[in-house]
């Protein structure tokens, strides 16, 4: 194993990251331990460690991150040290300086707490985006902690292997080829929404792809063709999988709460403010709540 050490411009809000990968990790292929705090101090933890698998290199690779409030220690093997750089640093977006968006964010009285508590923070990518759409399918108008379980199902019952004790995700023409009643039952899902995680999955097995290279608004369109999938999923893809910083779920249930039970319509039109950094925002938000 190889390590390098990965700088956050700005310095990174290594809690908030930690706190957000401990509520979204699925058991079997992820695994987060957070540092205790000193004695005396109170709030999320500031630094802890994070492994997962990432497709490197053409096969799945495990990888461990030391996050602390500097950025980030990647931990992975040496031939395929760049590439996991490279992913690293766009899934936490780590070149971008903070400084200037929590500025204009700040000028909002609502947002400006919240900027206060948390000035680098930065909306949490994801780096395999259909991993990202099929979650957040598992995701949909259900708790955390079912999504997780949904998550977990699904990898152990469809994934092709595991590597060093992590479960690689499933293929998409795997999910796409799974009888419809199996994945429903396997899963747990409502026949509806196990409908959804075969339109999704094929339509990444005849191509379509999630990620730093996809145009927005393409993939928008794209996604708003499947059944099931609606502007939450959506925008939220958009903002995980796509890093657009602009993208705003309005209908999303811990939004419309930040927002004083704000409707999608109402939260949309008090977002306009904050373009081209809605996605900024909605990280706030986010994190305002737990």
């Amino acid at each position: 194993m190889t390590c390098r050490e990965l700088p956050a411009t700005g310095g990174l809000e290594s809690g908030a990251v930690l706190t957000t990968l401990l509520n979204h990790a699925t058991p079997g292929s992820e695994v987060v331990v957070a540092h205790e705090q000193p004695a005396g101090r109170q709030g999320a933890p500031v630094s802890g460690t994070y492994r997962r698998l990432l497709d490197l290199g053409g096969a799945p690779t495990a990888v461990t991150l030391h996050l602390d409030t500097e950025g980030i220690t990647l931990e992975v093997p040496a031939p395929v040290l760049q590439e996991a750089a490279d992913v690293v640093t766009w899934w936490f977006d780590l070149a971008t300086d903070p400084t200037p968006v929590a500025a204009t964010l700040a000028a909002d009285p609502r947002l400006a707490p919240l900027v206060a508590r948390l000035p680098a923070l930065r909306p949490l990518r994801h780096p395999a985006g259909f991993e990202a759409a099929i979650d957040t399918v598992l995701g949909q108008q259900v708790t955390l902690s079912s999504a997780r379980l949904f998550g977990a199902r699904l990898r152990a019952a469809y994934s092709p292997a595991v590597v060093e004790g992590l479960r690689v995700f499933p293929a998409a023409d795997t999910l796409a080829g799974a009888p419809l009643e199996e994945l429903r039952g396997t899963v747990g899902l409502t026949t509806a929404r196990a409908a959804t995680v075969h339109a999704v999955a094929g339509l990444f097995a005849d191509g379509f792809r999630l990620g730093p290279g996809t145009a927005p608004r393409t993939a928008r369109a794209r996604l708003l063709e499947v059944p099931g999938i609606g502007p939450w999923t959506v925008e939220y893809l958009a903002l995980r999988a796509l890093g657009d910083p602009d993208a705003f779920p309005a209908s999303d249930a811990v939004v419309r709460r930040a927002l004083d039970g704000a409707g999608p319509r109402s939260a949309e039109e008090q977002s306009q403010a904050w373009r081209p950094h809605r996605g900024w925002a909605t990280a706030h938000l986010w994190a305002g709540q737990f």
